[in-house]
């Protein structure tokens, strides 16, 4: 049990973050009812946007970038957990405003559009810092590793996994117990419903999406140090995404919380002991549980079932 400890602290940590990527996707799909494939690549963009920001490498050799790289690298860190999400959620609205086009016609006009808006942020990306991989720079605090119960953990992880838990519970109060939450989750099963009440159901479109991807974006910043940086990443998250929300029931807040701890301690067990399998888990995973639950974990029943 001791060996698996630490691999089991490490599949949490995936998952929790796995989860702040599926809810700010399936808040997506719960509302505009299409599949955004620029999530992944706004995940990518929030994080460039942070290490560019802690760097300070828009300010340059200017006077105040000589006074931000004086600062220090904690306080730089914590400006990016705003600064990225608030970029990647900019990013986020400039692309609903044209998807919105799509709606109200067949899915696949939405599939494309979003599609091409995640190369096209990749190619920005490539071209704005390269092709090679980069890291994040996090506080010497929150740094290296400690030792507990004779094993080694990584301060960064609990850190991460900690602050992911702390960013899905405000999620939940959000949505739980606010008003506009409210209108959100209304707007999820019957979005004409909320614009019959009066709502602006366009402007609430237009702030879900960039919610979801500010989510998206938080999650990129916190991930960043542990799976580094290259363009491309946005598309190793999107399909882990899209898979939770389809094994935890789409439209669920808390299916897609389960769904992300399940993959993620299958990712992180497997990969210790089968890193062959690593990948191939998590596909296992949902052929086993939609084969014998076609709704997810906990989707809601079909009017078709029995």
């Amino acid at each position: 049990m001791d060996l698996l400890l630490p691999h089991i602290v490490n599949g949490l940590t995936l998952g929790l973050l796995f989860a702040m990527i599926a809810l700010g996707f399936t808040l997506i799909v719960g509302v505009m009812e299409i599949i955004n494939l620029a999530h992944g690549s706004l995940f990518a963009l929030g994080a460039y946007f942070a290490m560019a920001w802690i760097g300070g490498d828009w300010f340059g050799a200017s006077e105040f970038g000589i006074w931000w790289a004086s600062l220090p690298v904690g306080m730089r860190y914590a400006s990016a957990l705003i600064f990225g999400p608030l970029c990647a959620a900019a990013a986020g609205m400039v692309l609903e405003l044209c998807v919105r086009r799509t709606y109200g016609k067949a899915p696949l006009y939405g599939l494309l559009l979003t599609f091409g808006a995640a190369l096209v942020i990749e190619e920005l990306i490539r071209i704005s810092w390269g092709t090679g991989e980069q890291s994040l720079t996090v506080p010497q605090l929150i740094n290296g590793a400690f030792l507990a119960g004779g094993m080694i953990f990584s301060k960064y992880k609990f850190f991460a996994a900690g602050f992911a838990a702390l960013s899905i519970v405000c999620v939940w109060l959000f949505l739980e117990k606010t008003p506009y939450g409210a209108i959100i989750k209304a707007g999820s099963h019957d979005s004409e419903m909320v614009r019959a009440l009066g709502y602006d159901l366009s402007r609430l479109r237009l702030l879900v999406f960039g919610l979801g991807a500010a989510l998206a974006g938080l999650a990129g910043v916190v991930m960043a140090p542990i799976w580094g940086l290259r363009p491309h990443i946005g598309v190793d998250v999107i399909i882990p995404a899209f898979l939770i929300i389809v094994l935890g029931g789409v439209g669920s807040f808390w299916g897609a919380v389960i769904a992300a701890a399940l993959v993620g301690l299958a990712v992180g067990i497997t990969g210790a002991y089968a890193p062959a399998w690593s990948m191939l888990s998590m596909y296992l995973l949902l052929i086993a549980v939609v084969t014998f639950r076609a709704r997810g974990l906990m989707g809601r029943k079909s009017a078709l079932e029995n």
